[in-house]
């Protein structure tokens, strides 16, 4: 039996995120996930690649407040603002995206953490980003701040069978997963199309590519080649090297730990080049 061992948000895009006994799923992801982002003063948004102090970033949510810690480091709270005059920002290929300013406090504290001038923004209310078409099921299919889909799911069998290769295991908060799943057989997720938790249906529309943000300890921010060199050698796609499957919901309602994930449609989409 498949079950959804791991529910993880992530308030702030780069920064940690928290695990959750449950979430709900609307149609741009989990909610609360990725509905904030660091950028530049220009707009353009940050990320681990440039920042690797973002990781150590706490961010909390609590009755529309956002707390903000870092270690060694004074702590802040302020009132997270979803509406007001729209700030144009851009993420990858998305420009112009609707976001609102969430003022000078919550500017400075990130600008001085960081060590240079930034604002932190949250998308804008009713802004739809949509993902890109050629791995829509719905014309309307969008997400948040996410890097292009509204949900990464892996599992924990992937992740053992990748550990099995290295000289020294990494924890699976270097993926930065929303749903991690256990009691399939390794990377199985690469043979579904959809999936059922619950009430709740999802698309698996693509493998997700990984990046540089994989090498970098979240702990420490020390930098290796690992794991993304052992996953070029047995993980390659024609994206490059994956790990993970990137979802779309199909209907929004509640998801719980310890679910029974229900594989409703086979074929996959992933092919392995040698």
């Amino acid at each position: 039996m498949i079950t959804l061992s791991s529910i993880i948000y992530y308030p702030i895009k780069a920064c940690r995120g928290f695990e959750a006994d449950s979430a709900y799923i609307e149609r741009m992801g989990l909610e609360h996930d990725r509905r904030m982002m660091v950028v530049t003063e220009q707009g353009r948004f940050l990320t681990q690649r440039e920042h690797p102090g973002l990781a150590l970033v706490t961010p909390k949510l609590s009755d529309g407040m956002l707390e903000l810690s870092a270690p060694n480091y004074d702590s802040i709270q302020l009132g997270i603002q979803t509406s007001g005059t729209p700030r144009l920002v851009d993420i990858w290929k998305s420009k112009g995206v609707q976001a609102v300013d969430q003022g000078e406090e919550a500017a400075r504290w990130f600008s001085d953490w960081l060590g240079t001038s930034v604002r932190l923004v949250h998308l804008a209310d009713g802004y739809q980003r949509r993902v890109s078409a050629e791995y829509a099921v719905h014309a309307d299919d969008h997400t948040g701040f996410a890097d292009g889909y509204p949900i990464l799911l892996t599992s924990e069998e992937g992740l053992q069978d990748l550990n099995s290769r290295l000289e020294t295991p990494v924890p699976m908060n270097r993926f930065r997963p929303n749903l991690v799943v256990r009691g399939a057989e390794p990377f199985a997720e690469d043979t579904w199309n959809r999936i059922r938790l619950g009430d709740v249906e999802v698309a698996v529309v693509k493998p997700c590519e990984r990046c540089v943000v994989t090498t970098i300890d979240k702990e420490t921010l020390e930098r290796s080649r690992e794991p993304l060199r052992t996953l070029s050698k047995f993980r390659r796609h024609k994206l490059g090297a994956i790990f993970g499957q990137n979802l779309i919901p199909l209907n929004e309602g509640r998801i719980r730990l310890g679910m029974t994930i229900v594989p409703r449609a086979l074929g996959g989409n992933v092919e392995i080049l040698s």
